[in-house]
């Protein structure tokens, strides 16, 4: 194995190690097209990503440049600025914003569950009450009694009709304001 060290830049690498010019192209278009996507940002969201200033102004003047030639140009130019950014993080990022983290997706899905076991068992409830005991057991009662009363009444509903998922909603996000710091209340 060859234990010497890779050069700084890919001119300085040896001809067998370098990038192909094509793979370079890609890999500029691509920080461009990332750059496109930041600018395309609303400015609240723009504010939380990890950009340096100089990256930042010019993607807020990309923002406010209407003219086509001109927004072309300053385009590329935060394209180029790109170059010294983490790209991965920023598309790490991008990319949780678009789809959600998977790790808020199974939060979901287990106050989902949680929700389901409620209105099917009093003994979750217990259970629930164990862990957090400043919580409202009236009003949660009255949530999950109403969420059974609308299932049975969805269950009796005629083919083809929509049914209601008011209190089982209204459930779920009393759910959501809890604070489940780990994943072990099952």
């Amino acid at each position: 194995m060859d234990d010497t060290p890779l050069p700084a830049s890919p001119d300085d690498m040896p001809e067998d190690r370098r990038p192909s010019k094509s793979q370079v192209k890609r890999d500029m278009h691509a920080l461009l097209d990332l750059g496109r996507e930041l600018i395309a940002l609303p400015p609240a969201k723009l504010a939380r990503l990890p950009l340096d200033e100089p990256l930042r102004e010019a993607i807020a003047l990309a923002q406010r440049i209407h003219s086509n030639e001109g927004r072309r140009r300053q385009v590329h130019y935060v394209g180029k600025l790109m170059r010294q950014a983490d790209a991965q993080a920023l598309r790490a990022q991008l990319d949780i914003w678009a789809n959600g983290s998977r790790e808020e997706t199974r939060a979901m899905h287990r106050l989902e569950e949680l929700r389901d076991r409620l209105i099917d068992s009093d003994e979750v409830l217990t259970q629930l009450l164990e862990r957090f005991p400043g919580l409202d057991i009236q009003s949660l009662r009255a949530q999950i009694r109403a969420a059974r009363k609308e299932a049975r009444d969805n269950a009796a509903l005629p083919q083809g009709r929509e049914p209601a998922r008011k209190h089982f909603r209204a459930l779920f996000q009393t759910l959501k304001t809890l604070d489940f710091e780990d994943e072990t209340f099952q």
